[in-house]
Parts: C-alpha cells; structure tokens; sequence
C-alpha cells in the first residue's frame, strides 16, 4: 500500500497501544516509528540464517492464498534474500545499518546466530525464526 496509507495506519496504531514490539525489514515504515521508540534491536544475522528461516516458515495467509502458493514463491524469495548486502534498497542491509547507527538512544544488535535472538526473547522462538 502507499506509504501515507501505511503511516495513517501506523499512527493509529500506535494511538491505540500504550506498549508495543514492531518487526520489520521496512526501513521506510520503520523510520516512521524511530521518533516515538524508546530502543529498537537489529537481529543482524547471515543471510544463510535468513534462507534456511525462509524454507520453513508457516503458511501466511495474510500474504499468500495457500502453503501451496507460498512454496511456489520460495525460489524468488531466496534469491532476493540472497542478494540482502548487495542492494540497496529500503530492504536492504545497508539501510538497516544506516538506521541503526543513526538512532541515539537504546539500541542492540544480535549478528550471530539464531541461539543467540533466542537468549534475547526465549518466549515466543516459533516467531523469531518465521522470517525477517
């Protein structure tokens, strides 16, 4: 959707929860938010992480009509994750660290291994591995 729809969306979002975690690899959306967060963590792991999280994700109906038609799109997906430290696009690693190293206030960064986010949030790991 259009960027101003999205930060309409965002906005009432966040004038209806007093607390709130957001995930994203949206940089553009995500910048909407910086002002109003108090830390944000950069799950900075190897793309090859990224892949293997992307083969077993669950079916997202939000996004895709059946596992089928999800499966049917991995290829592409793979590809394009593979090629997340050379674009340089809103979805990319460079402007995730562009976004990182410019927020001033609490900030950490995980850049190893899926063990360790789960130190970090051991509550919910079925969602820290569906993809980023």
């Amino acid at each position: 959707m259009p960027l101003d729809v999205s930060e309409k969306k965002i906005d009432e979002f966040l004038r209806s929860n007093q607390g709130w975690v957001i995930e994203g690899c949206y940089t553009d959306l995500l910048e909407l938010v910086i002002p109003k967060s108090t830390e944000i963590v950069f799950m900075n792991l190897p793309v090859e992480i990224c892949i293997s999280n992307a083969k077993i994700r669950p079916w997202e109906p939000h996004k895709y009509e059946s596992k089928e038609a999800q499966d049917a799109n991995l290829e592409m997906l793979i590809d394009w994750i593979s090629q997340y430290t050379e674009r340089h696009d809103t979805f990319s690693h460079a402007s995730h660290t562009e976004l990182y190293e410019k927020y001033a206030r609490r900030k950490r960064m995980f850049v190893t291994n899926d063990k360790q986010v789960m130190q970090f949030a051991p509550a919910a790991p079925d969602q820290l591995t569906a993809g980023r």
